[in-house]
């Protein structure tokens, strides 16, 4: 983080309190509270297994950085197809298929969500819009 928190995987704290007093929950207002959101929400999104509170703070940090995201740096997503989007953000971070797959929690996953075998759940959408840097509003599909 740009605070200089130190943030590894699994070295977090289980307590919503806690994760608060690593990095206090409330409105992002600049780039830089955005970039240090992002990296704690890739931290949490990547956690094997998380608690009730880790997963209470993820939602709610989701929550702030796609608010801040809609208001700052807002992409229009009704013509965006969300699985072309992430093929796009794919080749550009130079991820392939089981690597998205890790991404998501299992390695076969991720060609099964490329081919549309398999839909994005929320908790995909969450992980990917973490750990891409971007909204999960692009990985929604819109109405027709």
């Amino acid at each position: 983080m740009r605070a200089g928190t130190g943030l590894h995987k699994g070295k977090l704290p289980g307590k919503f309190e806690e994760l608060n007093r690593v990095l206090p929950l409330r409105p992002i207002d600049d780039d830089v509270s955005l970039e240090n959101a992002q990296e704690m929400a890739d931290v949490l999104a990547l956690l094997r297994h998380r608690t009730v509170d880790q997963e209470d703070y993820l939602e709610t940090l989701s929550t702030l950085i796609e608010k801040y995201e809609d208001e700052h740096h807002q992409i229009e997503t009704s013509d965006l197809d969300p699985i072309e989007t992430l093929k796009f953000l794919m080749e550009q971070n130079k991820i392939n298929s089981s690597q998205l797959g890790e991404i998501l929690g299992q390695r076969q996953l991720g060609s099964k969500v490329l081919t549309g075998t398999r839909g994005l759940s929320k908790s995909h959408i969450v992980k990917l819009a973490g750990h891409f840097k971007v909204s999960p509003a692009v990985f929604f599909q819109t109405a027709e």
